[in-house]
């Protein structure tokens, strides 16, 4: 299972980097429904860590143009 992305490293990265792993992530959540909407789901924990992550690069993403 994957750890967690924590806001510092994020906030490290490129926006390229972000931009590439946001649409990484979105893509593990499509899967991850079409799984849970087949019975093939196992676990939930990581649809909850990916939801989560998924709004932790957006939100980093749009922090300058709130100021």
């Amino acid at each position: 299972m994957a750890k967690a992305l924590k806001a510092s490293d994020l906030r490290a990265k490129s926006k390229d980097e972000l931009s590439t792993l946001l649409l990484d992530l979105k893509k593990e959540q499509f899967n991850l429904r079409f799984q849970k909407a087949t019975g093939q789901s196992e676990g939930t924990d990581r649809v909850r860590q990916v939801r989560r992550d998924i709004a932790r690069i957006k939100t980093i993403v749009n922090e300058p143009a709130r100021g």
